[in-house]
């Protein structure tokens, strides 16, 4: 397994059947995707992309700090889920946000992953709210430093 950056589309072969199942293929396309300040990385077994994640230098109204990442499209394909996969692309990305001077990572999580983001220290903060045409979510962070 290796973890490397790609390009925003190349996340769609994962995005679309993990978080955008039966919806159109751009459903995959995530405003601010192509930004200079937006970063995809994708885990790779052999050559097959297997996993992806987004991050983004975004704020969130609900916290202080101006220097935030937002994580976004957290997807391993179905088969190789349950591996210890998404944990390493997750610590991939905290370490590679550590490094661009983050101080807090934030993200919008489904009902079931709330358990998977809980492991890797992230709280949960506020109640549920839906996002349309994806489902109820929670919002979630941990801070890198104070």
């Amino acid at each position: 397994m290796h973890i490397k950056e790609i390009t925003s589309l190349a996340t769609f072969p994962v995005r679309h059947p993990v978080l955008r199942a039966g919806k159109p293929i751009d459903s995959c396309c995530f405003e601010g995707d192509d930004l200079d300040t937006t970063k995809h990385f994708g885990i790779f077994e052999s050559e097959n992309l297997i996993g992806v994640i987004s991050i983004f230098k975004n704020c969130h109204a609900q916290f202080d700090d101006t220097n935030s990442f937002q994580f976004r499209g957290m997807a391993i394909l179905e088969n190789f889920q349950k591996q210890g996969l998404g944990q390493k692309l997750i610590t991939y990305c905290e370490n590679y946000t550590s490094s661009q001077k983050g101080s807090l990572i934030w993200f919008n999580a489904r009902i079931k992953a709330v358990g998977f983001y809980e492991k890797l220290n992230y709280k949960i903060i506020g109640d549920t709210f839906e996002i349309k045409d994806v489902g109820t979510h929670y919002l979630m962070y941990k801070k890198l430093r104070d």
